[in-house]
C-alpha cells in the first residue's frame, strides 16, 4: 500500500469524522437557541411516563432506536424498542396507554410509519418525534417534536444516513442521560440494572460481599495467646480482628503468631492480643466499591480487609475469595 493511497484514506476518514462533528455542533447550537422549549417539554412527558418508553424506527433510525431505548432501559427509564411494520401486525399489543411513543423518522414520511400514527392517536398515547423535517407528516402528528438539522450526510452522495443517525443518537444519549439525573438515578441503581455485566459488578459495594457476624474472626485485647490460635484456626482466614465493644483495636495474623513464637517463646502464656496485635490494621469502608477493596489487597499484597461502617464499628471483612465469588477478579 503506497503512501499516497494511506494519505488520501486519512483524508477521507478525517472528512467523514468532521462532517459529523459538526453536525453534533449545529445541534448544540439549535438546541439551546431554537429548540429549547420543545426539549424541555419532551423531558417532562417522559418524567412523567407512568408506563415504558416505546421507541419505533425504520431502518437505520430504526437501528438508533434500539441503541436509544437500551440506553433508557439501562439508565432508569424503562424502554424497548418496536419495529413500526410489526405495529400494524398485532404487536400494537404490546403498548398501554400509560406508554409514551418516541419515534424516529429523518424524513418524517417513513411509510410505516404513517400507517400506525392514526392508531397511536386513537389509543391516547404520547407522541414524541425526533426528524429532520419541520414541515413532516409525522412532525405534525406529534405532541412534541424535535429536529435534526444537517447540511450534509457524510456520505459522499449524500444518500446514506451518517451525520443525521450520529445526531440523532447524540440526542438520544442526552435525552436518556437528562432523564437520568432528572431521576437522581444512581451508581447504585445503575449496578442493579447490570447485574451480570462488567460495568455492574465495577459499582458492587463492600457491603453487598462482605462476612459478618459469626464468619468475623474476633478476640478481645485480654484475649490469651492460646484463645488468638484457636479463633485464627476457627475461622481459617489466616487474622483476627481485635476489638472491644465492636471498636477496632488491631489484628493479629499467622505471621505475628510465627513471630511471636520465635521472640516470646518462654512467656507466651502471658502474651494478650494486645501485645502482639498489629494497632493499624487495613480497613475499608462498607459502602465503598468492591473494586477499591482489590486495588487495596494489590498494593499492599494482603488477602483480607475489615469492614467499618461510618461510627468505625467493626462489621464485616472481605477476603480475597469474596472477590473472586462476586466476579471483581
Amino acid at each position: 500500500m503506497t503512501t499516497h493511497l494511506i494519505s488520501k484514506y486519512l483524508k477521507e476518514c478525517l472528512q467523514v469524522l468532521e462532517i459529523e462533528n459538526q453536525a453534533i455542533k449545529d445541534l448544540i447550537v439549535d438546541i439551546e437557541k431554537n429548540q429549547s422549549k420543545a426539549f424541555e417539554s419532551a423531558i417532562e412527558l417522559l418524567l412523567n411516563c407512568k408506563g415504558k418508553i416505546v421507541v419505533t424506527g425504520m431502518g437505520k433510525s430504526g437501528h438508533i432506536g434500539s441503541k436509544i431505548a437500551a440506553t433508557f432501559a439501562s439508565t432508569g427509564s424503562p424502554s424497548f424498542f418496536v419495529h413500526p411494520a410489526e405495529l400494524s401486525h398485532g404487536d400494537f399489543g404490546m403498548l398501554s396507554k400509560d406508554d409514551i411513543m418516541l419515534a424516529l423518522s429523518f424524513s418524517g414520511e417513513t411509510d410505516e410509519l404513517k400507517k400506525v400514527l392514526t392508531s397511536i392517536k386513537r389509543s391516547g398515547l404520547k407522541l414524541i418525534s425526533i426528524t429532520g423535517k419541520e414541515d413532516s407528516t409525522l412532525s405534525g402528528n406529534s405532541d412534541v417534536a424535535l429536529f435534526i438539522k444537517i447540511e450534509k450526510e457524510a456520505c459522499p452522495l449524500n444518500l446514506a444516513p451518517t451525520a443525521s443517525t450520529t445526531a440523532t443518537l447524540a440526542l438520544g444519549d442526552a435525552i436518556a442521560v437528562t432523564l437520568m439525573q432528572a431521576k437522581n438515578f444512581t451508581k447504585e441503581d445503575f449496578a442493579k440494572s447490570h447485574p451480570g455485566g462488567s460495568l455492574g459488578k465495577k459499582l458492587i459495594t463492600i457491603s453487598d460481599i462482605m462476612r459478618k457476624n459469626t464468619d468475623i474472626p474476633k478476640v478481645t485485647p485480654e484475649a490469651s495467646f492460646n484463645d488468638i490460635v484457636e479463633e485464627i484456626n476457627n475461622k481459617k482466614l489466616g487474622f483476627t480482628t481485635v476489638s472491644e465493644n465492636n471498636k477496632l483495636s488491631g489484628a493479629i495474623t499467622d505471621g505475628d503468631i510465627r513471630r511471636a513464637l520465635v521472640k516470646h517463646q518462654n512467656n507466651l502464656n502471658s502474651m494478650k492480643a494486645k501485645d502482639l496485635m498489629n494497632k493499624n490494621p487495613k480497613t475499608i469502608k462498607e459502602e465503598d466499591l468492591a473494586v477499591s477493596a482489590l486495588n487495596l489487597m494489590e498494593e499492599f499484597r494482603i488477602s483480607d480487609l475489615i469492614v467499618l461502617d461510618k461510627n468505625s464499628n467493626v462489621i464485616g471483612i472481605v477476603d480475597l475469595k469474596d472477590l473472586l465469588k462476586a466476579g471483581i477478579i
